[in-house]
């Protein structure tokens, strides 16, 4: 459930739980229990703390540490483009066998 937040800016945010659908829909795997490590202040946290501004063409995900961009997930009408250089790594459990 995402839910609608105020940041310190006035910018209305949600948390990153709305990025778990779409990128979920192209990585095939459940992403909220994704972490990711912020190239900025180095704070690993799961995905799901993650600001998320979606009033854009596409998702801004922020650190809710020190507010740099984290991620960015933008759908065309063929490609959906992860661009995470705000990221230093992008952490995923190991399936089960």
């Amino acid at each position: 459930m995402t839910t609608t937040n105020v940041g310190a800016d006035d910018t209305p945010w949600v948390d990153g739980n709305a990025l778990a659908g779409p990128l979920g829909e192209i990585i095939g795997t459940d992403l909220t229990v994704a972490e990711l490590t912020c190239a900025s202040c180095r704070t690993t946290r799961p995905l799901a703390a993650m600001r998320v501004f979606d009033r854009a063409p596409g998702l801004v995900a922020r650190c809710p540490g020190c507010q740099d961009v984290v991620m960015r997930v933008v759908r065309t009408s063929s490609h959906v483009l992860v661009d995470l250089r705000g990221s230093l790594v992008l952490s995923l459990p190991a399936p089960t066998a």
